[in-house]
């Protein structure tokens, strides 16, 4: 074999490295299909209170093209980004195959009737206040409108039902 062979197959190889590294790093693992979602819950409704946060379910799987797009949009618009980071505790709630947590979806009144995602919102004392199906924020078929994602976030954030926003308090 020729030096230029070997250089060719060296590149070859190198290359399929580097795109199979790029593919695995693409692939993202939002969803716990082994989580105990209640524990997990519960536990968040507790930094939410600390933080004075509510807390954004967005319901799906890994399974699901839509979760992932939202999850990409949200981290990638400052706009919606600052809007959760300064709002809310994220969770991302696994309905799937392996694990459906039918009783957690049975609490948040069955949720999956919109489809996935769908986003559940909780103040910090975990009193469901609104249930968001995700075909709304859509933007086409392949993405989100961010003016409507963001807009739904900051309706339905802590800031947005603040009694002393109103002159309650």
């Amino acid at each position: 074999m020729s030096k230029t062979q070997t250089m060719k197959k060296i590149l070859i190889i190198a290359f399929l490295v580097i795109a199979n590294m790029t593919i695995a790093a693409q692939k993202q693992t939002l969803y716990h299909p082994e989580a105990d979602a209640e524990k997990d819950v519960e536990a968040i409704l507790k930094r939410a209170k600390s933080e004075n946060k509510f807390v954004l379910i967005q319901a799906g799987g890994n399974w699901c093209k839509w979760c992932i797009e939202f999850d990409r949009v949200s981290k990638a618009d400052h706009g919606i980004d600052s809007v959760i980071k300064a709002g809310f505790i994220v969770y991302h709630l696994n309905f799937s195959k392996e694990n459906e947590n039918k009783k957690i979806f049975a609490k948040y009144e069955y949720p999956q009737r919109f489809g996935f995602p769908v986003f559940i919102i909780l103040n910090s004392d975990g009193q469901r206040i609104h249930t968001q199906n995700s075909e709304y924020l859509e933007d086409g078929k392949n993405s989100y409108n961010t003016n409507k994602a963001q807009s739904f976030l900051e309706f339905w954030g802590p800031n947005a039902v603040d009694p002393k926003k109103y002159g309650d308090q």
